[in-house]
């Protein structure tokens, strides 16, 4: 068993019968979604899934996990989702699989918000891996990436095939290279304020727990407390 399957499996742990379970995106979180679906027929419970994109939605229905919207929830009970960087306050950059919109939404209505991934994930800042993507509308996204240029980074258009990426909701994703974020919770919102964003990956206070898989094995960061 590698890193990425021995983190899926501790979060697995989590999951009870009856519980409301956000759908991550990505190579670890889909890992989890296969192993819960066992878990759902082996030990007969029920699992109400909300998917945080198109491919979560799809793998979960064909592993028999029931699919929800979160619509219909107020409250996530918890969620299983990977994580492209992951700092000592346990903020993260999200969205190299291209989901962050939608990852976001259901992690802001999450309980218990698990993120599960290797230790090569672990950073001292944030952005010394990863660039932060950001998901924009395609009307003159050009203008969009002058603007964000402006904030210090270099911009970059997502392709695939050749071509520019579209997310699940129809946009593109502009993958910003930062040298070094100081301040990620003041970056995430300037750059939701630059015109033709949409949002960005850059999830801040929103981790409750981090999973870590490592060839030594698995160990849990807790987020730390914060002062009152």
């Amino acid at each position: 068993m590698g890193p990425k399957e021995a983190a899926a499996v501790e979060a697995v742990k989590y999951v009870e019968d009856g519980m409301v379970v956000g759908l991550g995106s990505g190579s670890t979180a889909s890992i989890a979604i296969k192993l819960m679906g066992e878990k759902v027929k082996e030990e007969g419970i029920e699992v109400t899934g909300i998917p945080t994109s198109a491919a979560s939605d799809l793998l979960g229905r064909a592993v028999g996990i029931k699919i929800g919207d979160l619509d219909d929830h107020r409250h996530v009970d918890m969620t299983i989702d990977g994580a492209d960087e992951v700092d000592a306050d346990l903020n993260l950059v999200k969205g190299l699989g291209g989901a962050l919109v939608r990852e976001k939404m259901v992690a802001a209505a999450t309980r218990l918000e698990m993120i599960v991934v290797d230790e090569s994930k672990l950073v001292v800042y944030l952005g010394q891996k990863a660039p932060v993507p950001v998901e924009v509308v395609g009307f003159s996204h050009v203008s969009t990436m002058r603007r964000l240029a402006a904030l210090g980074c270099d911009p970059v258009v997502r392709l695939a095939d050749g071509k520019p990426y579209v997310t699940d909701n129809g946009n593109m994703i502009i993958d910003c290279k930062f040298e070094r974020i100081e301040d990620p919770a003041s970056l995430e919102s300037i750059l939701n304020v630059v015109p033709g964003v949409v949002d960005n990956g850059l999830f801040i206070g929103l981790a409750d727990k981090v999973i870590v898989g490592s060839e030594e094995g698995v160990h849990i960061i807790e987020r730390p407390e914060q002062p009152l």
